[in-house]
Order: structure tokens, then C-alpha cells, then sequence
């Protein structure tokens, strides 16, 4: 079995101005991707807000300096994620179709293969 990270993209200005019943609605979405996915989820965690990132970034001191905000500014943010062990990168694409941003305008999921030792057999590079 294979790992991968499904990270969970959207505008975080529509996933902050969601009413209740919507909020309530995303996390019935989760709760049933979760009760659908089963065994096969590692991990998984929403993120709290870009606003709450400290960055730190490289420089040519070679002494990292800390920044506010993301690596990024992009009108899509990481908002979440779940580590899911599948057999396949089709088995991990259809875990992903069931989370509910994948129905979204504003949001996507990006499937990505974990590597390490127990995927490839080797270290990581």
C-alpha cells in the first residue's frame, strides 16, 4: 500500500463568510469521507487561517528569517489535509472525490505520493 497526501485548497474568503447550516454541511462531508475512507486515513487536520503562518525563509547570511503570513500569497490556501494509505494512485484519487471540495467552485484537492522508505523501498532523496 502506498501513502498519499490529499490536500484540501480553497478561497479562504468564502470558507470564512460560510453561514451555519453551510459550515455544518462541509463538516457532514467530512464526517462521511471519514466513515467512507475508514482504515485507509492516516491523519487528517484542518489548518487555521493563513493569517495565523509565520514563514521562514532563507537568506544569504544563511540565517533563516521568520516572516508573517504564508510562503505564498495566492487567492487559493492549504485549509487541510488527510494522509490516506491506497493501493494505487486510483484508489487515492477515488478517496479524494468523495471529500466535499472537490464539488466546490472554490476549492480542490491535490493528490500528491508520499516518498520515503516504506513507499519506494529506498530513502528519500
Amino acid at each position: 500500500m502506498a501513502k498519499y497526501l490529499l490536500l484540501i485548497y480553497g478561497n479562504e474568503q468564502i470558507w470564512e463568510g460560510m453561514s451555519e447550516q453551510q459550515l455544518a454541511d462541509l463538516g457532514a462531508g467530512h464526517a462521511a469521507f471519514v466513515a467512507a475512507a475508514g482504515d485507509a486515513i492516516l491523519a487528517g487536520h484542518e489548518l487555521l487561517p493563513t493569517t495565523t503562518a509565520t514563514t521562514l525563509r532563507g537568506n544569504l547570511s544563511g540565517t533563516p528569517t521568520a516572516t508573517d503570513g504564508p510562503f505564498l500569497e495566492t487567492k487559493e490556501a492549504l485549509g487541510g489535509y488527510y494522509l490516506v494509505e491506497a493501493a494505487d494512485l486510483d484508489a487515492a484519487l477515488a478517496l479524494a472525490r468523495l471529500l466535499p471540495e472537490v464539488s466546490e467552485a472554490h476549492s480542490g484537492v491535490e493528490v500528491r505520493p508520499v516518498n520515503g522508505p516504506d513507499q519506494t523501498g529506498t530513502a528519500s532523496a
